[in-house]
């Protein structure tokens, strides 16, 4: 199933187009998406025996985060090797570096973004995950059971800020509006043969910068969710960027920067893609 957010709304995509989940379920369930997560055995109780025949066409610029306002939003850090290894980095061996993005930052799948001013700024398409319930001190064998489902992510991030001392700010570059892109909707894990191996990339301006697959995170959807909620609570609606793959602009050799009027595609098979146009401050 895919679940997202169309106009503001809670929606169900399927092959024929978008459901309207207050109508179609008789105002048992209420518009606004991010609520959904947090009643999700019952949605999914309803959205299993419900009628969807009555779907419409939709404009996929009217897409928002299908997560729009998480409680807490987690992003991990140096997650695949070669992308450590570009950074000039050490790969975590007990546990990746974590990081939020601020709320403000979410956007959804479509849309323009404004780079800052005299920044260098940076790609990173990554898997997101979705909580779907209260997962503490989950092990990683049960951690799938906590998942709502997976969205495409981009970890925009602008790199003088992320960097710029005496100590890194790494929410800060990566929280301006619009740099925390996901979509264009959430697919339950039932969707996928193996959730754990998924391929994902990106492209500017049709050039391709990254691509790899999730079989390569060095910490992978279960042990993240179990180092997480060994510390705290993950609750529902909250969302776990799982970290980028080699390819990003300050790996390059020259270092390369996301510049007016390119366009960002980024993807992950079975889900969906995005897309970012970037406009001068």
């Amino acid at each position: 199933m895919r679940i997202g957010n169309l106009s503001g709304r809670l929606t169900v995509f399927t092959e024929h187009g978008a459901v309207d989940v207050e109508k179609a379920s008789g105002g048992r369930f209420g518009p606004d998406p991010q609520a959904a997560y947090h009643a999700w055995a019952d949605f999914l109780g309803w959205a299993k025996d419900a009628d969807l025949s009555n779907a419409s066409a939709f404009d996929t610029a009217d897409l928002g985060s299908p997560t729009p306002t998480p409680t807490q939003l987690f992003a991990m850090g140096l997650n695949y090797r070669e992308h450590a290894a570009e950074s000039n980095l050490a790969a975590p061996d007990k546990f990746p570096p974590v990081f939020t993005k601020f709320r403000t930052a979410i956007s959804g799948p479509v849309g323009t973004v404004t780079l800052p001013e005299g920044g260098h700024t940076d790609w990173e398409v990554e898997l997101v995950v979705v909580i779907g319930r209260r997962a503490e001190r989950v092990s990683a064998a049960d951690a799938w059971s906590y998942v709502a489902g997976l969205t495409v992510g981009q970890d925009i991030s602008e790199r003088i800020l992320q960097t710029e001392g005496p100590a890194p700010q790494f929410s800060m570059g990566k929280s301006f509006p619009g740099f925390a892109p996901m979509g264009p909707w959430v697919v339950t894990v039932d969707e996928f043969d193996n959730p754990d191996d998924l391929e994902l990339g990106c492209a500017i301006d049709g050039e391709s910068m990254q691509h790899s697959r999730t079989s390569n995170l060095i910490f992978p959807v279960p042990q993240l969710i179990e180092g997480l909620s060994a510390t705290l609570p993950l609750l529902p609606g909250d969302v776990i960027f799982t970290g980028t793959p080699a390819g990003v602009g300050i790996g390059r050799n020259p270092q390369r920067w996301l510049q007016p009027g390119e366009e960002l595609v980024s993807y992950i098979t079975g889900i969906g893609e995005l897309r970012q146009r970037f406009a001068r401050a």
